[in-house]
């Protein structure tokens, strides 16, 4: 076998080892991306779950009953709203498990209530605190309720999980960084010797680092496609497990995370390729041994 064609076999190995281990560490920080992506916006899906409960008095008239449902649906922190009749009470009641009044009591005593989701933006203790007592001055309400507890915690919460991801993801970053140089460094060291050889023969940097830069471009253009490939069946198999996941999934923040996988794969690549090929250029001949 000529040392051409092994020169080139070990060239096609290193091209390959190169390209696998971008792929893995992108893959990972893909995922990790993703899991940052979701906290998020699961943190906001939560936070929008929290419902409002606004009580009314007896007797009212429909009248006065439609007038408060619009003032409550006119207001800014509004994300979802509806009227629930002493029937629907009723039936929200029994279906939650408990035993019915009949034979007991001739009437229903469950008030009817405006029951209403808030955006958001808006679900901080504060807010809401301001939210209920403005609606306890109106007229027909006689009691406004949430969950307190769970809100004055959730806030908090969500805070933390997102500030320990986020910074689990900078260091993921960074490590990234490190682990692609020292890989794309290694598939180099394999090729010193040709690129010396090149030189030696009168060969200009810019004739000898231009088909390894766009070699770099290549490469890290097919890393960043296999990772966000395998990072899109890791989401589709989550949502397999979780449907849920579907709902909350935010297609903008996942298309940037992709864009940003691409850019990083090729970036990283093409500066640790053109930076490892000056090193080999800048060194004598005996140094490379």
């Amino acid at each position: 076998m000529s040392k051409k064609t092994k020169a080139v076999k070990r060239g096609k190995a290193s091209y390959f080892m190169s390209i696998l281990g971008v792929t893995l560490v992108l893959f990972l920080l893909g995922v990790i991306g993703w899991l940052v992506i979701n906290t998020r916006t699961l943190g906001e899906h939560f936070k929008e779950e929290v419902e409002v409960n606004v009580y009314l008095r007896e007797p009212l008239a429909k009248s006065d009953s439609a007038d408060l449902v619009n003032y409550i649906a006119a207001q800014p922190y509004i994300k979802e709203y509806i009227f629930t009749t002493k029937e629907m009470a009723k039936a929200r009641y029994l279906a939650d498990g408990n035993e019915s009044w009949e034979g007991i009591l001739t009437e229903n005593p469950l008030p009817q209530s405006i029951d209403f989701k808030v955006k958001s933006e808006y679900l901080h203790p504060d807010t809401l605190l301001n939210i209920k007592q403005d609606l306890e001055k109106q007229t027909y309400v006689t009691e406004v309720k949430y969950p307190e507890l769970l809100v004055g915690g959730l806030d908090s919460k969500i805070k933390v999980v997102n500030w320990v991801l986020v910074g689990l993801s900078l260091i993921l970053l960074l490590a990234a960084i490190v682990l692609i140089d020292n890989t794309i460094r290694l598939a180099m060291f394999s090729n010193r010797f040709t690129i010396k050889t090149m030189q030696m023969v009168g060969a200009t940097r810019w004739f000898i680092t231009k088909p390894l830069d766009i070699r770099a471009i290549i490469n890290g253009a097919i890393s960043g496609a296999i990772a966000i490939i395998a990072v899109l069946l890791v989401i589709r198999a989550a949502k397999k497990m979780i449907p849920e996941l579907s709902v909350i999934q935010n297609n903008t923040q996942l298309t940037f995370l992709f864009l940003g996988m691409m850019v990083l794969g090729i970036l990283i690549t093409l500066i640790s390729t053109h930076t490892s090929a000056l090193k080999y250029l800048k060194k004598k001949l005996d140094d490379l041994y």
